[in-house]
């Protein structure tokens, strides 16, 4: 796919949620737990960096799990650009599920009830048992977008970062002024790259999946 709009000036953001995981497969909580991507969460990778040929990315970003980690190591493999600079960082961690890590679920839903469980999975200011709420994440999140990419975008680079799904939940509630009832019905695809083209002042232009 090849894009125009760099002849414009204008610098592009691209977003990817892990490939699937093991706990993933396993229907688990996996929070900051680090485990493996699966077979098929490679091969979502190489999908995700067979979309994106063509880019060219200044920097790239993602958490300090292994699951994110190989998923842009894969990307940036298919897309030939192994030589730029990688930022890992933990404020892009997924969020932490607190005592639900590791549990199955279903059996979770058993237990507490699917509304309770909903609520913890999906509620923009309710925690888990011991976890994090996305509300936290996105109060280490966007700051350090704010501080960290930011500037680079408005000099005009082109910037990939692959996290996690609520890291990017909360980046996509910034991005897109999203309020905290909508973000309750938003969940981002293992391994679909979403691109943001921008103008200048990082007013987002486009918005669209790969």
């Amino acid at each position: 796919m090849s894009y125009t709009f760099k002849e414009k000036n204008m610098p592009l953001l691209t977003l990817v949620r892990h490939g699937q995981s093991a706990y993933n497969l396993e229907n688990r909580f996996t929070g900051n737990l680090d485990v493996e991507l699966t077979t098929q969460g490679e091969e979502e990778a190489k999908q995700a960096g067979a979309k994106l040929r063509g880019i060219t990315y200044a920097v790239a970003y993602t958490s300090v799990l292994k699951r994110a980690k190989e998923t842009l190591k894969i990307i940036l493999t298919e897309i030939n650009e192994r030589g730029i600079p990688v930022i890992e960082n933990a404020a892009l961690n997924e969020r932490m599920y607190g005592s639900l890590q590791g549990l199955n679920k279903a059996e979770t839903i058993a237990k507490y009830g699917g509304e309770q469980v909903e609520l913890w999975r999906r509620s923009f200011e309710v925690r888990p048992p011991e976890g994090e709420s996305l509300k936290d994440t996105y109060n280490r999140t966007i700051p350090y977008y704010k501080a960290e990419i930011e500037p680079k975008l408005k000099a005009n680079q082109n910037i990939l970062i692959v996290a996690h799904g609520n890291s990017l939940r909360a980046l996509v509630m910034y991005l897109e002024s999203i309020d905290k009832v909508e973000i309750a019905k938003l969940t981002i695809p293992t391994g679909s790259p979403r691109n943001y083209e921008m103008d200048s002042e990082l007013k987002v232009l486009h918005i669209g999946y790969l």
